[in-house]
């Protein structure tokens, strides 16, 4: 217990913000197979995922707003898109070592989940929403723009990479007057730990694409490139 807390207080270094309330960033922490494992389903870090996805695009997106009053809605979105994504929150988790210090189930952990990039996505949106509750709004903004700094200065200078590729396919398609955009869940395999989801991409009606992910979100991004690869061009 004395490691973990440690671990614990290493962390909160890390991300320059101490908690005054430490279950909450130990909720954040804790994923769903541990939480089902340990009896309390309910205890798990999914409610504060969905807090701080909030608060996380919210913060993103005002940043930009005031940072660029004279670009256009598109500009915006893609640089925002560039930002808040699976795989962007991936790879700061990974530098902050969320993984070394997530509570996951037997299974989960055995099957590599410390390293599975949607893991530790989902982990770093419950670690944005704990500070909310901890700090309020303040401190959460000051943490998120500290956390993502390299990534907005990026935005900020044109260098940043379209990795929201359902933004990118609906730019492009609503330039051309279609609006009928529907990503269809075809189903799922594999083991609970282990799951692997499909979605058929439809425009108007007509298949264009599929895509395979470990989560939903994450077979429609690979549907939606798939199907600007065919036949768009990514701005």
């Amino acid at each position: 217990m004395k490691n973990a807390m440690n671990q614990i207080t290493q962390f909160e270094t890390r991300i320059k913000y101490r908690f005054n309330d430490k279950e909450l960033l130990l909720t954040a922490l804790t994923h769903s197979s541990y939480a089902q494992e340990s009896g309390n389903p309910s205890g798990s870090n999914e409610r504060l995922e969905f807090l701080g996805d909030a608060f996380f695009d919210a913060i993103i997106g005002e940043e930009l707003y005031r940072t660029y009053p004279d670009k256009e809605e598109g500009f915006l979105s893609r640089a925002r898109a560039a930002i808040v994504c699976e795989k962007a929150l991936a790879a700061e988790g990974t530098r902050l070592k969320v993984g070394e210090i997530l509570r996951l189930g037997k299974g989960e952990e055995k099957n590599g989940g410390r390293k599975r990039e949607s893991i530790i996505a989902d982990a770093m949106e419950a670690v944005i929403g704990a500070v909310y509750l901890d700090g309020g709004f303040s401190e959460t903004k000051r943490v998120v723009l500290e956390m993502f700094r390299d990534l907005l200065e990026d935005a900020k200078s044109g260098r940043f990479i379209v990795r929201d590729f359902k933004t990118a396919l609906q730019e492009v398609l609503q330039q051309h007057g279609v609006t009928d955009i529907r990503y269809i869940p075809q189903g799922e395999e594999g083991p609970d730990h282990d799951k692997t989801f499909t979605v058929r991409l439809e425009v108007e009606g007509k298949k264009i694409s599929e895509g395979k992910g470990k989560s939903k979100k994450q077979a429609e991004q690979h549907a939606a490139e798939a199907a600007l690869k065919r036949s768009c061009d990514v701005i």
